[in-house]
């Protein structure tokens, strides 16, 4: 068993490369750092943020045998308000979250690299549901993703390939720390372990979609049911309390 893990040098991605990696998967990690050792794990360095670069790992995986597991989980975010943020930040935030997994899926899928029988896992967000004040192309970015994965699940189910299209709260990792306000509570954000855990055996059964965890699951609900409520209740609790741009 292969597996393609992005976003593997720490959080979701490294608990992600361990799981499979300890159940007999020879595990590709790609990260644009350098990723600590993991038995059955070898580190690719990338970053997916850079298309040059994306176009080079590309090729170089086209080169490998076909992989069973690809799970698109680098992220990155930008948060406070929209108007200061960089223009070259929210470019290199598409490029990664949804530009690169979406090129890279359908790139080795011309090149029969997702092996028949295999899965494909997208780390959306559960601010595809909610809204995001403060992170508001961070969330379309993750929408995106989730349209794209709901999109070429038929055309990949006629190949034999599942997707699981994965929808988190917040998870207690430092890319999640840096972007909350100062006085949030990393012990109400889930456990990158637990979540891995949750993610593959959704993917193992061929779940469509995944909403981690009871948080996840109520935000769901209130995404569907009272979207305004919801995006309220995150410019309260979380754009209000923002005290600096983070990018």
């Amino acid at each position: 068993m292969r597996a393609l893990v992005t976003g593997a040098a720490s959080g979701l991605g490294r608990q992600l490369a361990l799981r499979l990696a300890a159940a007999g998967a020879a595990v590709t990690a790609v990260d644009r750092r350098p990723t600590k050792a993991m038995p059955g794990v070898t580190p690719w360095i990338a970053d997916l943020g850079e298309r040059s670069e994306v176009d080079r790992l590309i090729a170089d995986l086209e080169k490998e045998p076909a992989f069973d597991w690809v799970i698109h989980n680098a992220g990155v975010s930008a948060t406070g308000r929209f108007e200061r943020i960089p223009e070259t930040a929210y470019l290199k935030l598409l490029t990664l979250n949804c530009e690169t997994p979406l090129v890279m899926t359908a790139r080795m899928c011309q090149s029969h690299r997702i092996a028949s029988g295999g899965r494909v896992v997208f780390v959306s967000s559960l601010s595809h549901l909610t809204g995001y004040p403060g992170g508001a192309v961070y969330a379309a970015s993750k929408d995106v993703l989730a349209v794209y994965a709901r999109g070429i699940r038929t055309a990949l189910a006629h190949r034999g390939i599942r997707t699981t299209t994965v929808f988190p709260g917040p998870v207690r990792t430092e890319h999640a720390a840096r972007h909350a306000p100062p006085q949030a509570s990393a012990a109400r954000r889930m456990d990158p372990d637990a979540l891995a855990g949750k993610i593959i055996r959704a993917a193992r059964r061929g779940d469509r979609v995944l909403y981690p965890g009871l948080p996840a699951k109520i935000g769901h609900v209130a995404g569907i049911v009272a979207p305004e409520l919801a995006t309220r209740f995150m410019r309260r609790f979380v754009f209000e309390r923002l005290d600096r741009d983070v990018y």
